[in-house]
């Protein structure tokens, strides 16, 4: 028996519409039971705010002790560097002003207050970054990823219906 060409694409277009019609809605299935409700371990709002009050403590809360002493050097530092600029800023305006409005002292005043303002924006995004790590730990506390059986090969399902 001889196929025409038009007998051939209806045959590979019902195949093909076969399997896109055929797919089952799997949401049905992964579906939890009603009466088992998911409870989280930790309390996004509550790392929040004790990351607002004390940055670190969100972290700990989360029970990520490793970035506590991290969230403390990065933040000390730039504290440092702000007070140690703010020092600068202010010795050299104090001599700006004494030397009769030096220009040397005023390019040096300038210099010291833009360096102030860049490490007081650094550690506000730091303040900021602290939060949102605290927020979004306490959120992804309880997620998990296991593997399937078959390890980490990808794999490709065709459901056919006929």
């Amino acid at each position: 028996m001889v196929l025409t060409r038009i007998t051939k694409i209806t045959i590979l277009f019902l195949f093909l519409t076969g399997i896109v019609f055929a797919q089952s809605d799997s949401t049905k299935t992964l579906a939890a039971p009603p009466d088992s409700a998911f409870k989280m371990h930790k309390n996004p709002w509550i790392a929040l705010g004790l990351s607002a009050v004390a940055p670190g403590a969100g972290q700990i809360y989360n029970e990520s002790y490793w970035k506590a002493p991290v969230v403390w050097g990065v933040t000390g530092w730039f504290v440092y560097n702000f007070v140690k600029n703010q020092n600068s800023y202010k010795e050299n305006n104090d001599k700006y002003i004494q030397s009769g409005f030096n220009d040397r002292y005023k390019k040096l005043r300038d210099f010291y207050r833009d360096q102030r303002d860049e490490f007081g924006v650094y550690l506000g995004i730091t303040y900021v970054l602290t939060l949102v790590d605290a927020y979004v730990d306490a959120h992804m506390f309880d997620f998990t990823v296991e593997e399937t059986p078959l390890g980490r090969t990808s794999q490709l399902h065709f459901h056919l219906a006929f």
